[in-house]
């Protein structure tokens, strides 16, 4: 295996024999890296963590430390990188922790840009974009296919669904519906259905009009939230991506963005 000589490995940590570790990386003794994988440069593995295989690890990356929680006492917990994911610098990614089933992780396919900050017990699904400068408190979990813009901040225990679009400098304190396009310039709002990333991955025509109506109903009617789904269920074709918002509706607990 590629093994700079100036890194540090504990000897016990579980290296692929086609995976790389570069120039002054540290390699705790609970890391186990998959085949494929490489370390660029500089970066820290701590704890018990998992790296799948053939992820690219960019310079200054910190993986598996302890997190920031209060309330973490040294408890054994874990973080789990799937495979083919792209995380740049200085991106932080935090262990788990009692509160939160002791697990951080993350699933396949995702760019993680540069200083976006992964809190504990997160739970990143795959094939999102999670922009420079983003921050998850604690317990966030957030759909496939999402993508988050820059320097956006998301509160501990939110949800973002699938498929849904952060614009930029958001703030989010509710969960963020599935397919949803929203921004906080100053305060969050949805503006609509996101029509541009659904039409990229394959929605068909009829499917994005129903999404219009579902969120013209839920955002420009005048109605509340019960009202308005009483008119979408009523009104709308329940095709498997409505029922799926109107279930995402239902189970949240901290409200959603409208």
């Amino acid at each position: 295996m590629a093994i700079h000589p100036t890194a540090i490995v504990d000897p016990s940590a579980h290296i692929a024999e086609s995976a790389e570790v570069g120039p002054y990386c540290i390699v705790g003794a609970n890391v186990e890296i998959g085949a494929g994988t490489r370390l660029m440069a500089h970066a820290y593995l701590d704890g018990t963590a998992t790296i799948g295989e053939n992820n690219l690890i960019y310079p200054y990356t910190s993986i598996g430390v302890a997190s920031q929680d209060l309330k973490y006492k040294g408890e054994p917990a874990e973080t789990r990188i799937g495979n083919r994911n792209t995380i740049r610098e200085f991106v932080t990614i935090h262990r788990g922790t009692q509160g939160g089933g002791l697990v951080t992780e993350m699933g396949d396919d995702n760019l993680i840009m540069a200083y976006a900050h992964l809190g504990h017990d997160a739970r990143i699904g795959s094939h999102t974009v999670i922009a420079n400068g983003v921050t998850f408190a604690g317990h966030v979990v957030v759909g496939d296919w999402a993508v988050i813009g820059a320097f956006s901040g998301v509160h501990q225990f939110c949800r973002v669904g699938r498929h849904a679009m952060i614009g930029g400098y958001s703030v989010v304190t509710q969960d963020v519906l599935p397919f949803s396009m929203t921004v906080s310039p100053r305060e969050v709002k949805t503006f609509g259905e996101n029509k541009t990333g659904l039409e990229r991955r394959g929605f068909s025509a009829e499917t994005i009009a129903e999404l219009h109506k579902v969120f013209r109903l839920l955002t420009k009617s005048g109605l509340n939230t019960r009202q308005a789904v009483d008119r979408i269920s009523a009104e709308v074709k329940m095709g498997p991506e409505v029922e799926e918002l109107l279930a995402f509706i239902a189970s949240s607990e901290r409200g959603f963005v409208k």
